[in-house]
């Protein structure tokens, strides 16, 4: 019975699935890496944007302070 196992014929990866799955692989990472930088833009956006704010606070607290 152990002899019985038949071998499948054309198994295995063909030359087309293998450029598919690299293209599908390259496009992957081009998209993740416009994505990630994409929200680090927006994150780096805000974050100057609240040092700007922080700044502007800060010289308008001293000169108010100077004042009084």
């Amino acid at each position: 019975m152990a002899g019985d196992v038949e071998k499948r014929s054309g198994g295995g990866l063909r030359a087309v699935d293998g450029v598919v799955l690299i293209v599908v692989g390259v496009v992957g990472v081009i998209v993740a890496f416009w994505a990630l930088s994409f929200v680090a833009g927006i994150l780096w956006g805000l974050i100057k944007v609240v040092i700007v704010v922080a700044v502007v606070l800060g010289l308008l607290w001293l000169l108010v302070g100077r004042r009084r």
